[in-house]
């Protein structure tokens, strides 16, 4: 059996501070500590070698209990994070204050144990953190039992009933918020922007939801945020993006003017300040969409935007939000010099990247390179999409990425490939019921143009595709090729005899 690499990838992820934390608490403990030896070895490691670590302590008599010492190493860091972090959140801090009213309560301590109940009530209603009120709530019951007993009746019951349904209730309304917003993630997850009359039924059933349709329906404030949020993944999957704008916006303000709450939720923030640069990109503001970037970067350097998990997300939303900015702007040759510090990230964050993010980095830097006209490198990125086999994430990109394919191989010149993967990619549709009329269009005239040489009648094959195209991009339905692809700008790059990243920069102006 292959070892774990568990403890191997916790300490990597400490950070210097946290691996400095780790020794001084260790030092307090009394007798061997053989684990801090095989800490620092493994620490010394870039990949995980447990043969390795048995050799270099091979005299050693710990080494022969090597699984359980490493248990017990990865128990300590995981006390010793405990610790660090205690007080760097609001539920670490209100884990922190339950335990010591219990602690207090068992004493018998109970006017202490109030004291610290009111303050602990007092940050989980301004942190709207329900769970943790409701927790404090039975135990002010419990401490209420015990001043009733002691002849205390000065504290209201029906007051703390009343508390407790309003808590619940928000509780109940926050769920619900959970539960519909997981649907339509769910949606775009699985198969991207609504496409079929499915698809669409899907939506607007979420859409149409009470709590989503209806006014001041959201309890609580981080209700609101998942009220706005939703709506605004709704209209981004049936592309409206102006109304998706404006409720994304909204989720960022309600955030921004309740600083103790976004400090509790960044990545929220985070996905929604993505979502909010590129529905500028789709609308053209690509100057505000710029400026968003920037803020975005700046994130992890505040107070709130701590840790491995907001820099990944930093980096994954505003690395792939430049790279389509870039390629909707025609700058490609910028777009193409960020890919060494864009594969250097990727392979510094190793597994933390998901697969969603790793395909959208694939299919993207394919783009940018076909818009520069490095079309061996689109395809080398094309075919890590294209060799993937994912069965259920992001069916989109898959789709729009074997029609891509076509046009890469045109470009290329595989002219006697070209036949095979046409009835490849049209068997592949055809299973899927995605060959509309952009698709089909396109593949019949990728097909003829592969059998033509002469350069006259190729470009009246692609004045007949643009004459097909027009009417077809009509249709939203259609139009949907033009998020992964600019055929429209292919095309007419080719009728006028000019580069690419030129007609789509004309498209900008």
């Amino acid at each position: 059996m292959k070892p774990s690499n568990e403890l191997h990838d916790l300490i990597k992820s400490l950070t210097k501070s946290e691996k400095r934390f780790f020794k001084l608490h260790s030092s307090l403990q009394a007798g061997d500590k053989n684990y801090l030896r095989i800490f620092d070895a493994i620490d010394k490691q870039k990949v995980y070698d447990e043969e390795a670590i048995k050799k270099q302590f091979a005299k050693e008599t710990f080494i022969k209990h090597l699984p359980s010492e490493k248990n017990h190493l990865y128990k300590l860091i995981l006390k010793a994070l405990r610790a660090f972090h205690a007080e760097s959140s609001v539920s670490g801090i209100l884990k922190q204050e339950i335990k010591n009213i219990e602690i207090l309560y068992q004493k018998a301590l109970y006017t202490e144990c109030n004291k610290l109940l009111h303050r602990a009530k007092r940050i989980a209603r301004e942190n709207e953190r329900f769970y943790y009120w409701f927790e404090l709530l039975n135990w002010e019951k419990m401490l209420l039992e015990e001043a009733y007993e002691s002849g205390e009746f000065t504290k209201d019951l029906d007051a703390l009933i009343e508390e407790e349904r309003d808590v619940i209730e928000k509780l109940r309304n926050l769920a619900a918020y959970h539960i519909l917003y997981s649907k339509i993630n769910y949606v775009f997850r699985s198969g991207g922007y609504v496409r079929t009359d499915e698809e669409h039924a899907m939506v607007e059933e979420i859409s149409e939801h009470p709590l989503i349709k209806g006014k001041n329906t959201a309890l609580s404030r981080r209700a609101a945020t998942i009220c706005y949020y939703t709506q605004g993944f709704c209209q981004w999957a049936k592309r409206d993006w102006a109304v998706s704008l404006e409720k994304f916006q909204r989720v960022k303000q309600i955030l921004d003017e309740n600083e103790q709450i976004r400090a509790d939720l960044p990545k929220r923030y985070i996905r929604t300040l993505h979502y909010i640069i590129n529905a500028q990109i789709e609308l053209k503001d690509l100057k505000n969409a710029k400026a968003n970037i920037s803020y975005m970067r700046e994130l992890p350097s505040r107070q709130g935007f701590t840790g491995q998990n907001i820099e990944t997300q930093v980096f994954v939303a505003s690395f792939l939000s430049e790279l389509r900015l870039l390629d909707r702007a025609g700058e490609h040759e910028k777009a193409i010099a960020l890919t060494p510090s864009i594969i250097a990230g990727m392979e510094d964050l190793g597994e933390r990247l998901h697969k969603e993010q790793e395909l959208e980095f694939y299919y993207t830097l394919a783009c940018v390179h076909f818009g520069g006209g490095e079309m061996n490198k689109a395809l080398f990125w094309l075919n890590k999409v294209l060799n993937d086999n994912e069965p259920t994430l992001r069916q989109d990109i898959f789709t729009y990425a074997r029609l891509f394919n076509l046009v890469v191989h045109y470009e290329l010149g595989n002219y006697d490939l070209l036949e095979y993967i046409v009835r490849s990619t049209q068997r592949f549709l055809s299973k899927r019921h995605r060959a509309d009329g952009m698709e089909t269009v396109l593949m019949e005239h990728i097909k003829k143009l592969a059998r033509t040489g002469d350069p006259s009648a190729k470009r009246e094959l692609f004045r007949s595709m643009l004459a097909k195209f027009q009417p077809l991009l009509q249709d939203p339905n259609e139009s949907l090729v033009l998020k992964y692809f600019d055929v429209m700008s292919w095309v007419n790059a080719h009728i006028e005899g000019v580069p690419f990243s030129t007609v789509v920069r004309r498209g900008t102006a």
